[in-house]
């Protein structure tokens, strides 16, 4: 079934205001030993990166497409009524509280459902912002193709990053563009039954079939590794409570969202409940949970990537969309749902559909995810780490180019292709990047050959 698409305009102005704990260019950094384990609980923050990460000298950017991850939002709706529960079984069966614990007998639980919080919006302003400052070139004579999957939050985040673009925009000097804020956002369906790369949704086998059986154990295995000692910790400190080693990952799970409840990002008094190893712990368990839900470690969950990442080549190569999985055919058959031949295009999804994007790009193929060591070098080594890979305002920047000098095989003047993820920039292994993370389009574009050959498609309906 293709879904109909249709054009918002973002709302009025963002007035910013001043924020102790995230900034544009660097992201969130209060108690980064702990805030950048919280996996994709945690606010975005720059990731250091083995290879320089600025526009390499002599080369000029042709090409930018960004996808986003929206930004910081309340626990979801099932989420919160849970954590909420635990919150009032504490404070009906405790009287005595430990030392560092008092502040839960007087804490309300004022968490919403499912909707950006003030940080959130901030998040995805200083975004736009620093895709502007970043590509001025690009950007000052042009704005990006917008578009975004039809969740409130996403569309509300693609707003919001909007807000941040003009604002840089209008401060710059050279700019020459003349399109007229606000901007269109071409905004695509999330019913039930819609073509959306986006999101995933129509590959029955992967909505409806089990679980992976691997996947299970092994996150079963690391709750019993790393939470039972938690457990019984905070039932000593929280005597009567009883708490479950479920009941403890709610509780862990408090710190970030109040964290990013607050509109400043003050770190929440439940992130002192637990120590720096905890929350590395922590960081593995969500990890492990998105590799085998829609990462590498789910045999169908690459496939939900296939869709996008067979628009990316599109975009790249100035031509039609080679797709049969997920893309809406009407939306993509149309220049003016599906413009090519445009120099920035900026797309807003949910963490789920980044993974299952990276899986099918490749980019984190060659992740280990089941020993206690891996835990401990994830982020350091490059591995899959939710934290790393796909925070609140995740976004993953390719950038296409061509530069004055040689490199290895590398001619003058040859398109080239690099990718950043949260500033990182990835060594593209699979098409033989060069020391500065670059491929030449060709190699990259075949590279992507389990995308173009439609990934496993054909078993999502058996």
């Amino acid at each position: 079934m293709f879904v109909a698409a249709f054009l918002v305009f973002a709302s009025c102005f963002r007035t910013t205001y001043a924020q102790s704990c995230d900034s544009v260019e660097e992201g969130y950094q209060c108690n980064s030993e702990i805030s950048h384990n919280w996996g994709q609980y945690a606010p975005f923050f720059s990731v250091a990166s083995d290879i320089d990460n600025s526009i390499p000298s002599g080369c000029d950017v042709t090409f930018v497409q960004v996808l986003s991850r929206h930004g910081a939002r309340d626990p979801t709706a099932s989420k919160t009524a849970k954590y909420n529960a635990t919150v009032l079984k504490i404070q009906s069966s405790v009287t005595s509280y430990g030392s560092g614990f008092e502040f839960i007998k007087d804490y309300e639980y004022t968490l919403g459902a499912d909707q950006l919080t003030t940080f959130g919006q901030q998040e995805l302003v200083n975004s736009g912002i620093k895709f502007f400052n970043r590509y001025q070139a690009l950007a000052s004579a042009t704005v990006p193709f917008f578009r975004s999957s039809g969740e409130e939050r996403v569309v509300e985040s693609a707003q919001n990053w909007t807000q941040g673009f003009q604002q840089a925009r209008s401060g710059a000097e050279n700019v020459t563009s003349s399109e007229l804020y606000p901007f269109d956002i071409l905004v695509v369906s999330e019913a039930d039954g819609s073509n959306n790369t986006l999101n995933h949704g129509l590959c029955t086998a992967f909505e409806e079939g089990p679980a992976s059986e691997v996947g299970d154990a092994a996150i079963a295995t690391w709750i019993s590794v790393f939470v039972p000692n938690i457990t019984a910790r905070l039932n000593a400190n929280l005597p009567g409570a009883n708490l479950t080693d479920t009941e403890t990952i709610y509780v862990m799970d408090l710190c970030p969202f109040n964290t990013v409840a607050n509109d400043n990002g003050t770190v929440s008094p439940f992130c002192d409940l637990f120590t720096a190893d905890e929350w590395e712990s922590y960081g593995y368990y969500l990890s492990l949970d998105k590799f085998y839900s829609y990462g590498f470690g789910n045999p169908l969950g690459p496939t939900q990537g296939v869709g996008f990442t067979n628009e990316l080549v599109a975009r790249l190569t100035n031509a039609s969309s080679n797709d049969h999985t997920s893309s809406n055919a009407t939306l993509d058959g149309n220049q003016a749902t599906f413009p090519l031949g445009l120099p920035l295009y900026a797309d807003f999804t949910h963490d789920s559909d980044m993974v299952a994007i990276y899986s099918a790009m490749g980019l984190y193929n060659s992740s280990i995810m089941l020993s206690n060591t891996t835990r401990q070098t994830l982020a350091e080594t490059g591995g899959f780490s939710t934290s790393v890979a796909v925070p609140f305002s995740a976004r993953m920047y390719v950038e296409k180019m061509t530069c004055s000098g040689e490199s290895g095989n590398i001619s003058v003047g040859e398109e080239l292709v690099r990718v950043l993820v949260n500033d990182r920039v990835i060594p593209l292994e699979s098409c033989g990047a060069d020391a500065l993370g670059r491929c030449t389009l060709d190699a990259f574009v075949s590279s992507l050959n389990f995308a173009q050959s439609g990934g496993l498609w054909d078993q999502c309906f058996t």
